[in-house]
């Protein structure tokens, strides 16, 4: 068996430390929004779920689905920069138009939509616009400051 009580010695002295960095360094992908993550998850949350929380699932049948949908889109945007940063942060202005769309979602697909629905979806939107914006920008900065190989 072997003795696991015994101290191990510094990282530094390994022969593979350089590479090991190097690795570490690619493998994070310049996350510097790492933090934004969440909330844009948190936010396809509560879209798929805002209207059994803001009880318009009998006055708006159709925005029902539709908040559903676009929650479902947002969290999977929210999973895939979270899962694939590297390859997902071009997609950021893809979420500034899921926001875009979900300001004015509630007279396009809606049927006279009341201004707790239209307020609900120009939050969401507004939101995933500012959210998407962040991504986008820390992307460019990234890919600025990367070079590709």
């Amino acid at each position: 068996m072997a003795d696991v009580s015994r101290t191990r010695g510094d990282i530094t002295t390994h022969p593979d430390v350089d590479e090991m960095r190097d690795r570490y360094a690619r493998m994070l992908g310049g996350r510097d929004v790492a933090l934004v993550d969440g909330p844009v998850f948190l936010l396809g949350l509560y879209c798929a779920t805002s209207p059994w929380i803001l009880h318009f699932t009998t006055s708006q049948p159709a925005l029902v689905t539709h908040n559903l949908i676009m929650g479902i889109a947002i969290g999977l945007l929210a999973l895939g920069f979270t899962r694939a940063p590297e390859r997902m942060y071009g997609l950021s202005w893809a979420m500034c138009a899921i926001g875009v769309w979900m300001i004015i979602s509630p007279w396009i697909v809606g049927e006279s939509p009341d201004a707790g629905v239209i307020v609900n979806n120009i939050v969401i939107g507004g939101l995933a616009v500012v959210l998407g914006a962040v991504c986008a920008a820390a992307s460019a900065k990234s890919t600025k400051r990367t070079p590709r190989a």
